[in-house]
């Protein structure tokens, strides 16, 4: 084991991946000669060339589409959005190519690419660079969407992203980039995509989350057992699409109560497609109300300090209270 960040942890699983692999090639704004806007590529495009840590136009339709034709010619290509709140422009790309390749060809081709695309707020970067953006892409059929949210995690599904033979959407919270540290195995392992992962044994609540509010909910959590002595399993979702229904129902079932948190805005959000499971396959053995908390419903996160802060986290310790108060009820 090694103690790593998650920007460490991305970084050496994809210098090792392109390194083992020269079918791989990294390709997006800044990639090369910058190192990427978050270093993660710093010094692959000395040691790989520019055939493979490819510096492109900003322009994320030709960024993706470019990709897809190599994915199609035999590469792995690894395409990075510098911010995820730009990636709307491939949106017809990845919905009417990458998605539909496997389906439209009766089985015969795949599209095997990986888009990264940092995302979330908490640092700071207003409309444009602070979006959550995931369930636009998770409703769509033929993509893939991950959101890891520990080093381990992170290396584990970047890997498994470059295996898959589909398009796989891999998100980075940019809040977890330098502030959640954790041991990662040293081996070349690999996390399967749709599978939920429960990162806290409890018995008496269920928090299915993911991103960075898995560590908000995790502390959380560990708070309410040492003040309540009520333990409250957290649920990381990480794959937002294939979702881990089995994992999330068997935790909803053994404790009886349900909580989902996620940052995106509350309505229409990846949480509410969570709970509308829950409540159709498990309403029945619920002792208490679904509890369901996510982001204001609001075009895009402030710039300003305090609202920013008021759209991470709406009134002090809410998450804490509202695991509290469904203990309770």
């Amino acid at each position: 084991m090694t103690e790593k960040n998650l920007v460490t942890a991305i970084r050496d699983t994809l210098h090792d991946a392109m390194a083992d692999d020269d079918r791989i090639v990294l390709m997006g704004e800044d990639v090369g000669a910058r190192g990427g806007v978050f270093k993660i590529s710093e010094g692959f495009l000395d040691e790989f060339g520019e055939e493979r840590v490819v510096d492109t136009p900003l322009a994320e339709s030709g960024i993706v589409g470019v990709a897809i034709g190599m994915a199609l010619r035999g590469l792995l290509p690894i395409a990075e959005i510098e911010f995820a709140d730009f990636i709307h422009p491939a949106f017809d790309q990845i919905l009417s190519e990458a998605s539909r390749m496997r389906y439209r060809t009766n089985g015969d081709w795949g599209c095997p690419l990986v888009i990264r695309a940092p995302c979330g707020g908490g640092i700071h970067g207003a409309l444009y660079h602070s979006q959550s953006i995931e369930t636009f892409y998770a409703h769509i059929p033929g993509v893939k969407v991950v959101m890891p949210s520990t080093p381990a995690d992170a290396a584990g599904m970047l890997r498994a992203a470059i295996a898959d033979p589909d398009p796989v959407l891999y998100l980075e919270h940019k809040k977890c980039y330098r502030l959640v540290k954790g041991d990662v195995p040293d081996d070349s392992f690999t996390t399967p995509i749709g599978r939920a992962d429960v990162k806290r044994e409890g018995t008496d609540l269920t928090v299915v989350t993911y991103g960075y509010e898995l560590h908000r909910c995790l502390d959380a959590a560990m708070r309410l057992e040492e003040e309540d002595g009520v333990r409250a399993e957290v649920v990381d979702v990480r794959s937002l699409a294939p979702l881990d229904s089995e994992t999330i129902l068997a935790s909803v079932r053994k404790t009886s109560r349900a909580m989902v948190v996620y940052e995106d805005n509350r309505t229409y959000g990846a949480g509410a497609e969570i709970a509308a499971t829950i409540a159709e396959q498990a309403m029945f053995e619920l002792d208490a109300p679904l509890v369901r908390i996510g982001g204001p419903d609001i075009p895009a996160m402030p710039f300003a300090a305090a609202l920013e802060h008021y759209y991470m986290e709406p009134e002090p310790d809410h998450i804490f209270t509202a695991m509290r108060d469904l203990a309770r009820f």
